[in-house]
């Protein structure tokens, strides 16, 4: 018996490990393709120039492909819309995970995981019909289509993400531990913020992860909201982010302008891993510091 047990954990053990495997096969052959097709670019247009050029113009007569306005307005938007969402998303995952009665819970789990269902095109449709005029009347702008619009719809697109993973993370933490806060004098609220949530912690930070990793690979709604055009950023400009850069003039693209499209990918790429890996790197400190 034992020895057919063994057998099964085997197989299973080589199960997980070729799928293991397999995804980090994806991730290799996707930076090979990603820096094979990206670095001719580079190399032609000079390294300096592509990131810290600030202009784009691929169509022109002289073509410019300087990406400098992309890189800013991908890094305020998405800082914008996690300083939205965090607050938001993480008061709400209390909420639900240690106030809210069951049938709120419920219905409020309900409705966040039917945001989470919601296709970026229609958030992008309606943020067109109702964010974007009402932008250009409340500021008194020309065009409501603009970097704010843009992270409105990008914290909000982001929320369910970080609610659904920290509720999992508060749910996960043993009630012994709220049970000894509470028998200590402590109170429901002190009891929450001051042992569930610590306890937590780590759930709670990879919801992060994965809201700004959400928020940076948008493309289709921030075309729709930002006005898709290369200013360097500004609350009320007309913007274009990297992943947009790339999606808007992929389907016409040809030549250097092809490759520098490709470039624009690779960046996205290596800054999506860089800010990944710096949250994975203050998360393990924090860890070891506790």
């Amino acid at each position: 018996m034992t020895g057919s047990n063994n057998l099964k954990e085997n197989i299973i053990y080589g199960i997980f490990l070729v799928l293991g495997l397999i995804t980090v096969g994806f991730v290799l052959l996707i930076s090979i393709y990603l820096i094979i097709a990206g670095l001719p670019a580079i190399r032609e247009i000079g390294l300096i120039d592509f990131l810290f050029g600030t202009k784009w113009a691929s169509t022109a007569a002289e073509p410019k492909f300087g990406i400098l306005p992309f890189i800013l307005t991908s890094v305020y938007g998405t800082a914008g819309a996690v300083i939205i969402a965090i607050p938001v998303g993480f008061f709400t995952a209390v909420y639900i995970s240690k106030i809210a009665p069951k049938w709120v819970r419920t219905w409020v789990s309900g409705a966040v995981n039917l945001l989470a269902g919601i296709p970026s095109v229609v958030y992008g449709l309606v943020g067109m019909m109702v964010l974007i005029p009402g932008i250009r009347v409340v500021f008194n702008v020309p065009d409501g289509a603009t970097l704010l619009a843009a992270i409105i719809v990008l914290s909000i697109m982001i929320l369910p993400y970080i609610i659904s993973v920290s509720v999992t993370s508060l749910d996960a933490v043993p009630k012994s531990y709220e049970d000894a806060s509470l028998a200590l004098g402590a109170n429901h609220i002190e009891t929450f913020f001051r042992v569930s949530v610590p306890a937590a912690k780590s759930g709670i930070a990879a919801a992060v992860v994965l809201g700004v990793g959400r928020a940076i690979g948008e493309a289709m709604a921030v075309i729709m909201v930002s006005g898709n055009v290369a200013n360097m950023p500004g609350i009320f400009e007309s913007v274009r982010f990297l992943t947009s850069a790339v999606a808007s003039e992929m389907s016409y693209s040809s030549g250097l302008q092809r490759e520098a499209l490709f470039s624009i990918a690779l960046v996205l790429f290596l800054f999506i891993m860089l800010i990944n890996a710096c949250l994975n790197f203050f998360i393990k400190r924090g860890q070891k510091l506790h």
